[in-house]
C-alpha cells in the first residue's frame, strides 16, 4: 500500500513539475518571461519528496501521516517548513538510515 501512494505522490510531483514550468515567448519585458519556477520550484520539489518519504517511513498514526503529507502537499514551501520546525521528528523516525 505504501509502495502505491508513494507512486502516485512521485508521478503528481512530476506532472506538477512540469506543469510548472510553462514554455513563455519573449515578450517585451525580459523580467515577466519564464516565472514557471525553475532550479527553486525543482529544489522545493526534492525537499518535498523527502519530506513525504521521511512522513510515510515514520512510526506515526496513519491519520496523522495523511495530514503532515497534506499540509506539505497543499502548501509545498511553508507546509515543509511547518512539518520540519513542528512535527517532531525525532520522536517518530525509527527507520533505518541506508547504508553506503
Amino acid at each position: 500500500m505504501f509502495n502505491y501512494v508513494l507512486a502516485a505522490l512521485l508521478q503528481l510531483s512530476m506532472f506538477l513539475l512540469v506543469e510548472a514550468a510553462p514554455v513563455t515567448v519573449q515578450s517585451a519585458k525580459p523580467w515577466q518571461a519564464g516565472t514557471g519556477g525553475g532550479i527553486v520550484g525543482f529544489i522545493v520539489l526534492v525537499l518535498d519528496i523527502i519530506a513525504w518519504i521521511e512522513i510515510f517511513k515514520s512510526n506515526r498514526p496513519v491519520s496523522s501521516k495523511v495530514i503532515w503529507a497534506l499540509v506539505v502537499f497543499l502548501f509545498p514551501v511553508v507546509g515543509m517548513i511547518i512539518y520540519y520546525l513542528f512535527s517532531n521528528r525525532q520522536a517518530h523516525n525509527t527507520y533505518e538510515p541506508i547504508s553506503a
